[in-house]
């Protein structure tokens, strides 16, 4: 049986975060963002992460414990088609994105199970290209996610210098970046399947032309997008987001060198929906 959500809070962009119990007291938070012509759920795979990035909410939680691939098809599957009282009714949902609490590729063979019911015959029957994965970039599981499926991946890069990366990012150590996209480098991402890289910009620590230079290097000649993400500011700690002059700035280098990178609008900070911001509490700021 379904599992509804315990509370939803709405954004004043349309933006609904929901809250599932999942048992022992845990709660996880997935983020429904309606937009023109698309309706994406951002649902969550973990209770708090193992991943631990200085940046980022869920991370400040530590490991709560992996979501059943009930508990996640659970969050696409009820997500109210009503919408609550007063709100415009929701739109099937297009895209479906791994990009909620927890590292996908930390809980991969519940992660297997769920993009297996969402795109088989017998199952939802979506196409792979609706699905998008996202990761800090654990290689080993990287790599059997690339070979058994067709989902968009995305990449949580941040920055490309192996230093800086590393002190707020605690997987560099084990998985250094270059070595995912050198991995990365032996796929197709030309045709069907995406590759996208996200970049949150920081004010002073990232986001002056020489990131973008080594950002370059990075990417070498592999077919990607860029996904500049605006900072959102959480407790504890220091990190200020790039002001948009320079986030367009180094977005308008980056196509100027030939890689196609977008800023991506922010959605549902005020009610702490917003890239870095999910805790498991279902509360506003």
């Amino acid at each position: 049986g379904r599992e509804e959500p315990v509370s939803n809070l709405k954004s004043e962009d349309g933006t609904v975060k929901y809250l599932f119990n999942v048992g022992d007291g845990k709660k996880i938070e997935s983020v429904y963002i309606p937009d023109k012509d698309r309706a994406t759920l951002c649902v969550s795979s973990q209770v708090g992460c193992r991943m631990n990035c200085y940046f980022c909410m869920t991370g400040k939680q530590g490991f709560k414990g992996n979501l059943t691939a009930a508990q996640i098809i659970n969050q696409i599957l009820s997500i109210p088609p009503k919408a609550p009282k007063g709100f415009e009714p929701m739109t099937e949902l297009t895209n479906v994105v791994f990009m909620g609490m927890g590292e996908p590729l930390d809980n991969l063979s519940e992660l297997l199970k769920v993009l297996e019911i969402m795109t088989a015959s017998w199952g939802l029957a979506w196409s792979p290209k609706r699905i998008t994965v996202s990761t800090v970039g654990k290689m080993t599981e990287l790599k059997e996610l690339l070979d058994r499926t067709q989902v968009h991946i995305a990449i949580s890069v941040h920055s490309a210098d192996p230093l800086q990366r590393g002190s707020m990012m605690p997987v560099q150590k084990a998985y250094p970046i270059q070595g995912v996209m050198k991995l990365l480098s032996g796929y197709d991402f030309s045709h069907q399947r995406r590759l996208s890289l996200e970049y949150i910009m920081w004010r002073n620590v990232n986001d002056d032309l020489a990131h973008a230079n080594m950002l370059i290097s990075l990417i070498g000649k592999i077919d990607c997008r860029v996904n500049l993400i605006r900072f959102h500011a959480i407790p504890g700690v220091e990190l200020v987001s790039s002001n948009e002059e320079k986030m367009i700035i180094f977005r308008n280098y980056l196509n100027s060198k030939g890689i196609i990178a977008t800023i991506r609008a922010s959605r549902g900070e005020d009610i702490m929906a917003a890239c870095g911001m999910l805790a498991g509490k279902g509360e506003k700021k």
